[in-house]
This record gives structure tokens, C-alpha cells and sequence, in this order.
């Protein structure tokens, strides 16, 4: 009898869910579900790097997209061998002690301090460097040193202690936290046990400094030199850890019942959608696997024996299994990369929604109409009149930072910068240097793996930008000097979610063995152009000039 497996990727603006066959990766069907809580930015304000998102929109989101795939595929409920859910991190939640979000619960609905931190929110920088300055100087372990010896603003330490001082009745509300990967997972399985559920190991590695080699997450002694709460947090917590190729539990009867689903179905433990999308991108040994969209993250995978006691220095965390089971997972990335044209493009539309949008002489159907074919042709228009700029045309120098540094070395305090321009600058050569910008702060990761002795012999795009620009791939290849394979599915984190429940499910003994069945093809290879390598190589000395110029100069 064939079997069907799901995987569930919650990312940034929406959650898709892929309806999987086992036997050849093959899509029977997939749904995507965009936030409208978050689409209409509650519980946000960009300008202190506040980004938080309510539940509902995850727990709709999830009900939505599972149902859609399972009756657009019209197989038998009973062939649904298993799902596995993959989220954005570290992005953790307050729940009560029953296990429910405190933003479900009365007196806490619309309070943002009681949603989900996402990822991008970096309201703690200043607990971040409580975090560091601590790590260095305690006297004892140095729990930053697996994640890249620096640890950032956007991960689950420094946002739960910013809440826990910001808000006392969320403090004394959440009886613990969990990651978003970790909830939807739990929400779903038939263990309500908040103890002994299977905690991520990737999300705890990377984000929670959990290590087996100190006895899992940080000392309370430790812990409580920052805050007694977080020594006390630890005991509500996690001991163990678990990878994505292990059971969760089976899908409870209450989720069976919405979802149209048997109560045989294996809940996989939960990912991220990096990490995921390594796997479905059939990540191998050397391989950068570079997951492009809002930001970036940047997945390796290595053996033990190849790694040794290399501790890699300012890269988001080294993890046992946390991508492939049985080797040490490697994760850097950018904090900002199809962000960075995002915020471009929202400031030229700025007289196009304030005045044009707004205009008396337009009819309402006519300003529809416009929105469509600007939101069309707008970035395909910048970069093709980017592209056709020479290189012996000055274009100003930009840096990448307008959400701070993720890799090489977090630092989220780091803003972005302009420098070059004239009367002669023209929005296509901004356009122009901002993707140069995110390229460049691509080479910086590469060079540091490969400066800290992690070899990269190929590269593999995923992500809409991968799949959506050849001006930003061939961009990326010139400027990394290799080739660059675009992987050929819509949804590699989903795919790579479903592969783990197939394994999960015991249907293949291994994710490798899973993934050589059921990860992508590629549908496109760029290759650097030998007579662009050269000027890239010397735009690249002046970015690391402004780069430097920025850090050490610029007041914060």
C-alpha cells in the first residue's frame, strides 16, 4: 500500500503545507496560508525591531493548509503515515501550565509581550550582551563556544529575559516557553506532557545553548547571575533533546478529527526550516546549502572525524544531529537578504501609496489594477535595468546590515550604510549595490568556514530568491567565484519536513537514505564568469573597507 507522509513549513509571512508520496518525493499537493494578523502588522513596530505574531495565525494556518493538501490529493487518511512541522527560529512562546499560549488565554489576548518573539525581533539586544559579557567572565563554562562563541539578540535566552524584566504579569503567567517548532509539534501529538515532550534538538543547540557535553542547557549558577527567573525557568524546561527523525508522539484524536486524519499518524520532532531545507536539497558532506529568502541561513554538514575539536568561530551554532542525525550540523546566515530590497522597494512606493493610492482621480478599480502590475513588474524592472549598468559606471557601495549582522559574528546593533552616491545615482544603481551588498555579506560567511577549516566544495541555492532572480545568482556565483545549483522545489523546507516524518514513520531507515529518494532535483546551475570574478574581487576589498569603517567608527 502506498504511503503519504506531511511536511508543514511555517515561515515569516505564511505556513504551506506538501502532501508527500514516499516512494519518489513526488507532490500530490500543496497550500499556503498567509497571517492575516501579521499581514496587517499587529503586535510590530520596525522602528524598535518589535516583531511578534499571535498563535491563531499558526493555529489557523496549520488547520488550513492540512486539510486543503489532504483533500486535494483525495488519498486515503489512513496512507498518512506521518508530519513533521519545521518553523522559522528562534521564535519561543509562554505557555501556562496546561500548555496553552498565554495569547489564548484571558487578560493576555492582545498583549504583544505574550505572543510569539519571531525570529527577527531584536528588542534584547541588551540581555544578548548581558549573555556574552557573563559567558566570558563567570569563571566557569563558556556556553557560548558551540554557538560561534558570540550569542545574538534574536535567540531564546535573550528574548525570554527582555520579556520576563519588560512584562512581571507575563513573567508570572508562563509556567515555561517553547519554541515555535516545538509547540505546533506538541499541539499535535498525544504526549501532553510538558516534561517529557521531545524538545528539537536543532532549536535547542543553535538557539538555547544545549550541549551534552555540560548536562544539556546552562547551569542554574549561570542562569541565575543573569536573572533567578531563568534558573528557575531551566527546572520547567528540557533536559534531552531529540532529532527530527525520531516519533513526538501520534497525531492526537481532537487534531485527527479537524484535520480528517487517523490517530496513527507519527508526529516527527520538530525543525527548523533551514535545517529542513538542507535535507530536502540532499545537503552532503562540503556542501553550503544557502536558504534564501527574507534572510538567510547558511546549513553544512560535517563528520565528526572532518571536524574534530574545531570550535567554529561566529557562525550560529555546531550541533549534533541537528540536521542530519549522526553529523555535526553547522548553521550561519544573514539577518537580512531579500529583506534588504524589501526595504528598498518600500521606500520608493512610498509617493506611490501616499499619493498615488490615495488620489481622487483614479477609481478604485483602476488603483487595483496599478497595485498588480507595479507588485509584477516592480523588482524585475529594477534588476533588469541594474543589469545593464557597466561595471565602469560607478555604483554606490552599500552594506547589508539593515536588520544588524547575523554572520560573521552577531552583532545586531550594526546598522546598514550608503556611501558613493551623486547626482548621478539612479534607483537601479542602488539597486545595483544593495545586490552586491547581500552577495558580499554572503562571501563573508563563506570565508569564514573556510578560514576556520570547513571546506565548501558546492554550493546549492533554495528559496525564492534562488528560484526567482538569475540576476542575484549570477551576482552570487561571480562574487563567490563557484557554481551555484538552484534546487528545483517550491517548497524545500516542507519537502525536507517530509522527508523526517518518512523517517520518522520507519519508512526509510535514515534521512540520507530518505532524502537521495525524496529531495529535489536541481533546475538550474550558475557558473561565476571568469571576466566578472576579478572586478567583484576588488568590490569586495572596498565593502570590507565600508564594513570596517562602519563598526568601528560610527557611533551605535
Amino acid at each position: 500500500m502506498k504511503t503519504y507522509v506531511i511536511g508543514l513549513d511555517y515561515g515569516s509571512d505564511s505556513v504551506r503545507a506538501v502532501l508527500i508520496d514516499t516512494q519518489n518525493g513526488a507532490e500530490l499537493a500543496s497550500e499556503v496560508y498567509w497571517y492575516p494578523r501579521w499581514k496587517a502588522q499587529q503586535y510590530c513596530n520596525p522602528s524598535e525591531n518589535l516583531f511578534r505574531q499571535h498563535p491563531l495565525d499558526h493555529i489557523e494556518g496549520l488547520e488550513h493548509t492540512i486539510t486543503s493538501v489532504v483533500k486535494q490529493s483525495e488519498v486515503n487518511p489512513e496512507t498518512v503515515a506521518g508530519i513533521c512541522i519545521d518553523t522559522t527560529g528562534s521564535s519561543p512562546m509562554p505557555l501556562n501550565e496546561a500548555g496553552v499560549p498565554l495569547a489564548l488565554v484571558d487578560g493576555f489576548k492582545e498583549n504583544p509581550n505574550a505572543m510569539m518573539v519571531l525570529w527577527k525581533d531584536h528588542t534584547s539586544v541588551k540581555e544578548a550582551n548581558e549573555i556574552n559579557e557573563l559567558a566570558r567572565s563567570w569563571g566557569g563554562e563558556d556556553y557560548t563556544k558551540y554557538e560561534g562563541g558570540i550569542y545574538s539578540s534574536e535567540w531564546f535566552w535573550a528574548k525570554i529575559l527582555h520579556i520576563a524584566r519588560e512584562d512581571k504579569a507575563v513573567k508570572e503567567a508562563a509556567y515555561t516557553w517553547m519554541e515555535h517548532c516545538d509547540f505546533i509539534t506538541y499541539l499535535l501529538a498525544d504526549n501532553k506532557d510538558l516534561k517529557s515532550f521531545k524538545r528539537s534538538r536543532c532549536a535547542a543547540g543553535h538557539k538555547a545553548m544545549w550541549h551534552e557535553s555540560w548536562g544539556g542547557l546552562p547551569a542554574k549558577e549561570f542562569l541565575s547571575k543573569l536573572d533567578p527567573y531563568l534558573s528557575d525557568l531551566r527546572d520547567r524546561l528540557y533536559d534531552d533533546t531529540f532529532t527530527s527523525n525520531e516519533i513526538a508522539g501520534h497525531l492526537n484524536e481532537a487534531w485527527a478529527t479537524k484535520l480528517g486524519l487517523s490517530t496513527k499518524c507519527v508526529i516527527a520532532v520538530g525543525t527548523f526550516d533551514a535545517h529542513s531545507g538542507a535535507v530536502g536539497a540532499k545537503v552532503d558532506n562540503n556542501t553550503l546549502v544557502r536558504v534564501m529568502g527574507t534572510s538567510t541561513c547558511d546549513i553544512m554538514v560535517s563528520s565528526y572525524e572532518t571536524l574534530g575539536d574545531i570550535c567554529v568561530k561566529g557562525i550560529c551554532g555546531q550541533v549534533d544531529g541537528s540536521v542530519i542525525p549522526g553529523m555535526i550540523g553547522l548553521e550561519a546566515g544573514q539577518s537580512a537578504f531579500g529583506d534588504v530590497l524589501a526595504w528598498f522597494k518600500s521606500i520608493l512606493y512610498w509617493p506611490i501609496d501616499n499619493l498615488v493610492m490615495t488620489s481622487t482621480i483614479l477609481t478604485e478599480d483602476q488603483k487595483q489594477k496599478l497595485q498588480e502590475e507595479l507588485d509584477a513588474k516592480f523588482i524585475r524592472t529594477l534588476a533588469e535595468q541594474a543589469e545593464k549598468i557597466p561595471h565602469a559606471v560607478a555604483v554606490p557601495m552599500a552594506l547589508d546590515w539593515v536588520n544588524g549582522r547575523r554572520t560573521p559574528d552577531a552583532n545586531q546593533e550594526l546598522k546598514a550604510a550608503l556611501s558613493g552616491l551623486s547626482l548621478g545615482t539612479k534607483a537601479p544603481h542602488i539597486f545595483k549595490a544593495l545586490v552586491n551588498a547581500i552577495c558580499f555579506g554572503s562571501k563573508m560567511i563563506v570565508d569564514r568556514f573556510e578560514s576556520e577549516g570547513v571546506k565548501i566544495e558546492s554550493v546549492i541555492g533554495i528559496g525564492g530568491v534562488a528560484r526567482k532572480s538569475p540576476f542575484i545568482m549570477q551576482t552570487l556565483a561571480n562574487v563567490l567565484n563557484r557554481p551555484i545549483k538552484v534546487a528545483e522545489s517550491d517548497q524545500a523546507p516542507a519537502l525536507g519536513a517530509a522527508i523526517y516524518a518518512a523517517v520518522a514513520a520507519g519508512i526509510y531507515k535514515d534521512v540520507i537514505e530518505a532524502s537521495k529518494v525524496m529531495g529535489s532535483d536541481f533546475e538550474a546551475e550558475y557558473y561565476p564568469k571568469a571576466n566578472e570574478v576579478e572586478t567583484y574581487a576588488a568590490l569586495m576589498e572596498s565593502y570590507k573597507e565600508l564594513a570596517e569603517f562602519v563598526e568601528k567608527t560610527i557611533k551605535k
